[in-house]
């Protein structure tokens, strides 16, 4: 006896939507089609469309060190209930994840309590290089972070030769926080005490192009994958469009969706984040971006902070917003607006991480392949409101706000683990594999 059976859905397989029934045993997919065979639970999606799991490649859940703000459980709760399968998660905890040790205290706080499933990244040091090279079959571990501008800790790399010394030990794809610390530190001078609108102006434009510039030189000198987080600048979208194959890069949600100075009058430190949201023209720029497939993921950057930080005068608030319980709703009503085609958003939050990471057996809907899936329902209009936030920071950036399409039930390892909000179960999230 089959153990699920999804019908009566729109699947999305081979880069369109057919209306195929799929069947699940042992978590992986058992079979594509009509399917008349019994099963343990059968769930009908008649009017809903079922994509592969979706995959979120940039979070911080603060475990350890800050486990008021979020954990690895917390953390994994609010990604299901976006209808996120699958999350990349980063080192700058306290203490970092730098070392092995560290690497899998990680994994031993994960197992049985993240909902999701999950791999970690190694972060890199300025003294850690020569241990880079061996990362390469290190269970649950999807890359190598690189901070070239401001970090936690002794996470900071921002000597050229320290960089250089990354790169030449990589044996995964290299994942850079780009922004140049010598210009961050000369340009410390241009805050403005209670203003956040200095915060673009403090983390330039110069300052982000200059380090990535810098990060793809390096990277193409030794024929390493470099993949640029978060880009904010149109000078890094024509710049990157230009280095195509070996060099991948990230655009968030909160980078398509927000602008200054709009965001900063409406919501102040709430939208300060690192790189920082800049005005209507570099938004313009990387919806140029997207539309062009010039950018290879989405990813949220879930960096959440309490209120009682948040509210701190500029510039002693902290940097970052929450983001993977948000990603597919809001990415899902731009689609619905035709800012982007569907099948562009599943390859930057299915197929492309699998395919530069070399995740097995994730991001499509084939038969041998990990049950996850991602069920949404693209004429459903949800209101995002703080009070049904699952991260311990309990905002959004976008409480109010109404978003046309989201995910209605996730399943995971071929369990649903969330149905219409409501999480289902125990947590069974496993490490990713990769090859």
């Amino acid at each position: 006896m089959l153990d699920l059976i999804i019908k009566n859905g729109q699947c999305y397989i081979d880069g369109e939507l057919k209306n195929v029934d799929v069947s699940v045993k042992d978590g992986k997919i058992q079979s594509i089609g009509e399917i008349k065979d019994e099963a343990k639970e059968t769930i009908d999606v008649t009017g809903q469309t079922v994509l592969p799991g979706c995959i979120d490649t940039q979070t911080h859940f603060r475990e350890p060190g800050s486990t008021d703000t979020e954990d690895l459980h917390s953390g994994s709760r609010a990604a299901i209930v976006g209808g996120i399968t699958s999350v990349f998660e980063m080192p700058n905890t306290n203490p970092p994840t730098s070392n092995m040790k560290e690497f899998q205290r990680k994994l031993d706080l994960a197992k049985n309590r993240m909902f999701c499933n999950y791999a970690f990244y190694f972060g890199a040091t300025a003294d850690n290089a020569n241990d880079l090279a061996s990362l390469k079959d290190l269970e649950g571990c999807c890359g190598i972070k690189l901070f070239a501008g401001s970090s936690t800790g002794n996470l900071l790399v921002a000597e050229e030769d320290d960089i250089d010394k990354v790169f030449q030990n990589s044996s995964k794809v290299v994942a850079v926080h780009s922004e140049d610390e010598a210009i961050l530190i000369k340009n410390k001078k241009l805050i403005k005490n209670g203003d956040v609108h200095t915060h673009p102006v403090w983390r330039s434009v110069e300052c982000a192009i200059s380090s990535t510039r810098r990060i793809v030189r390096i990277a193409e000198r030794y024929n390493k994958k470099a993949h640029i987080l978060h880009v904010t600048t149109k000078e890094e979208i024509d710049f990157l469009s230009q280095h195509k194959g070996n060099i991948t890069f990230e655009i968030t949600p909160q980078h398509l969706t927000l602008y200054a100075p709009d965001c900063y009058n409406r919501l102040g430190t709430y939208a300060q984040m690192n790189p920082p949201i800049r005005d209507k023209s570099h938004y313009d720029r990387l919806w140029y971006g997207v539309r062009n497939n010039y950018n290879d993921t989405i990813g949220s950057d879930h960096a959440p902070h309490l209120k009682i930080n948040k509210d701190k005068e500029y510039p002693n608030s902290p940097s970052g917003m929450p983001g993977v319980q948000t990603l597919m709703p809001v990415m899902l009503n731009h689609v619905n607006e035709g800012r982007l085609k569907l099948n562009q958003l599943i390859n930057f939050v299915c197929e492309n991480p699998v395919k530069i990471f070399g995740i097995r057996n994730k991001g499509f809907i084939k038969q041998g392949f990990d049950a996850d899936f991602t069920i949404v329902d693209m004429n459903k209009t949800i209101e995002i409101k703080n009070e049904n936030i699952e991260s311990k920071c309990k905002w959004s950036p976008f409480n109010g706000d109404k978003f046309k399409g989201t995910p209605v039930a996730t399943i995971i390892n071929g369990e649903v683990k969330m149905k219409d909000g409501k999480i289902l179960g125990d947590p069974s999230g496993q490490p990713l594999k990769f090859s």
